[in-house]
């Protein structure tokens, strides 16, 4: 850990000099990502912790206390403890413990809290300086220069890989017919400008596709959509080409990628929307000096991206064949390897990704593998590393969660497989995560209904016991992009950023991924994607659309960590349909010896 205690030292040393009392770092770019560029991953480099979602808050004074603070939610409650030194960090659990929580009851009288405008949101950077003036005389401001920056001093640069074509028929639609769209909904909201800033809607709009972002297939960029359909694009000149530009076409201009300040200023007296959750407070700054007037509104690409092309959901039905019969190799050779030791998760998660890569298909992971075995697995986003690594051995649950990027569409699935005999807790706790997944899958609500108010039909089994797991039950899913797409959620209500409150709609795809953690022992988790789609209800109310779920996942569910006599004949009934589907779409595209054992494994329950 020293070198993480060093790198904080010396991160205290650039706030005293700057005069900044604090500084906050959270785990995003200059585009509200999720997943980020290498050059972007400062919440790593500083405290060792290698998840997808947290922030750290550091202050110059350790006299009351240890002055520094990493912030994240239940799903990285076991790997934050292993991977940032708690002698230098305090482990703060959100939501129950916002940043300005904690700021206003470390910062002292006065102080001057830093951050990088870039970073966060508007509304964010409004409410944590509100608090911090009004119960501590305190003060959040900007900064020019992130503090970080000047002690990373073998900082990566961005990626320069180029943005590319992603062909009309693969989207469904032309990039002009979804541009149209944006301009009749600037007109509906009297609006003559929308600035988008998430990489996935600007991908999405264009129909196009980067290497910026390992696992996401996007580019660093901006665009500008105007009320006519017109649009600015912000990206580095390098990253286009002549094809691209022929793709993009006359009403798509191309300025670069630092040019969006002075695009920004070109708005002035214009009314501008901007997605208050994906926009930096920079750009919102930068409007408002510029005197534009700043319209609310959600990323109108959001929804729209959401709703799945049937184009879209025939690639991904093909893509999941494709990747099913992969991962169904990687079962088979599991079960028959794993048990005799010699393998780590490392090795393991290669063999996959070797398997998927003998599609021919493939372009990347969807996200980095969560290779678990034993107590490894019962950290939800375990990401295994040369140091962690573990090896395979009798008595473990292996939980293996990974995915694929194929130019026809993204795939994210979890299996567990037992190394030896399972004990009857083991089994217990995975059927009544089965029971749960099955709940899902077999959901019947009304078009509107939201992810919260399904979300409890995953937990009933495992709270019937006094157990439960601290993640939601299912993510959007993007095509050929983001493996987390909103903004549709199952979660529970109290979910951060309010994404289990959405309406679910006919042609999203969500996962169904209900889980259970046992600290120091196992992992269990059994994720699906499914599709929403109409429901037709036999003597229901005629004037009432349903909506349920098709499955589109296929592969095995391991049968021996499987209590029967848990199973109502309902669940059954389901279980055995779901295998004899699978074993109609895989058998056919695997070989003789693979396809026996599938056969053997999809047998009736």
């Amino acid at each position: 850990m020293q070198p993480y205690t060093d790198r904080l030292r010396q991160l205290r040393a650039v706030l005293a000099a700057r005069s900044l009392d604090g500084f906050v770092v959270p785990l995003t770019d200059e585009h509200m990502s999720e997943y980020v560029g290498a050059y972007a991953q400062r919440l790593a480099w500083l405290t060792g912790f290698g998840g997808s979602a947290g922030t750290a808050a550091v202050l110059a004074d350790t006299s009351r206390g240890k002055g520094a603070a990493i912030f994240t939610d239940g799903r990285y409650t076991l790997q934050v403890r292993e991977q940032v030194d708690g002698a230098d960090w305090d482990y703060v659990d959100v939501p129950a413990t916002s940043v300005a929580d904690w700021l206003v009851a470390h910062v002292g009288e006065g102080d001057v809290i830093g951050y990088d405008p870039w970073l966060h949101t508007r509304a964010w950077a409004e409410a944590t300086h509100t608090r911090l003036q009004a119960e501590r005389a305190a003060s959040l401001v900007p900064v020019t220069d992130n503090p970080i920056d000047a002690v990373w001093t073998d900082r990566p640069r961005p990626s320069v890989a180029p943005m590319t074509v992603y062909d009309d028929p693969a989207a469904g639609r032309s990039s002009a017919e979804k541009r149209a769209d944006i301009a009749d909904w600037l007109q509906q909201e009297r609006a003559d400008a929308v600035v988008l800033t998430a990489l996935d809607s600007i991908a999405w709009l264009l129909n196009v596709r980067g290497g910026d972002v390992a696992h996401t297939p996007v580019t660093r960029g901006y665009a500008v959509v105007n009320a006519d359909g017109t649009t600015d694009l912000f990206v580095a000149p390098e990253k286009v080409d002549d094809r691209l530009r022929q793709h993009l076409g006359n009403a798509v201009r191309v300025h670069g990628y630092d040019e969006l300040p002075t695009g920004l200023t070109g708005l002035a007296g214009k009314r501008v929307a901007v997605d208050p959750e994906r926009a930096a407070d920079a750009i919102s700054s930068r409007l408002q000096e510029a005197g534009a007037t700043i319209l609310p509104a959600r990323d109108p690409v959001v929804l729209a991206k959401a709703i799945k092309h049937p184009a879209e959901t025939a690639g991904h039905r093909a893509a999941s064949i494709r990747d099913g019969a992969a991962l169904t190799r990687f079962l088979h050779w599991a079960e028959a390897t794993l048990p005799g030791g010699g393998e780590t998760e490392l090795s393991a998660a290669a063999k996959l990704l070797a398997l998927r890569e003998e599609t021919g298909l493939h372009r990347d992971s969807s996200f980095s593998t969560i290779s678990a075995t034993g107590a490894h697995g019962a950290s939800p986003h375990y990401h295994v590393t040369e140091e962690s690594n573990a090896p395979i051995e009798p008595g473990q649950l292996f939980l293996i969660d990974s995915g694929a990027q194929y130019v026809d569409g993204t795939t994210d699935v979890t299996r567990v497989v037992p190394i030896g005999e399972p004990s009857a807790e083991m089994r217990d706790r995975f059927t009544r995560v089965l029971k749960g997944h099955i709940a899902i899958a077999t959901a019947v609500f009304p078009d509107g209904a939201s992810g919260a108010q399904i979300d409890g039909f995953a937990r009933r089994p495992l709270w019937e016991a006094g157990l439960d797991f601290a993640h939601g039950t299912g993510h959007g899913i993007g095509s050929f992009l983001a493996v987390h797409e909103g903004p549709q959620r199952i979660a529970q209500p109290n979910y951060p950023g309010g994404a289990s409150l959405e309406p679910l709609r006919a042609g999203m795809m969500l996962s169904n991924e209900p889980g259970y953690y046992k600290a120091g022992e196992y992992g269990i988790r059994i994720e699906n994607l499914v599709l929403i789609v109409p429901r037709e209800i036999a003597g229901g109310d005629p004037d009432r659309q349903m909506l349920g779920f098709e499955t589109l996942t296929w592969a095995p569910i391991e049968r021996t960590l499987i209590d029967p006599a848990l199973l109502t004949a309902d669940e059954r009934a389901w279980l055995d349909a779901y295998h004899a589907q699978v074993l109609a779409t895989l058998g056919p595209v695997l070989a003789g010896e693979t396809r026996g054992w599938l056969a053997a494994k999809c047998a009736p329950v």
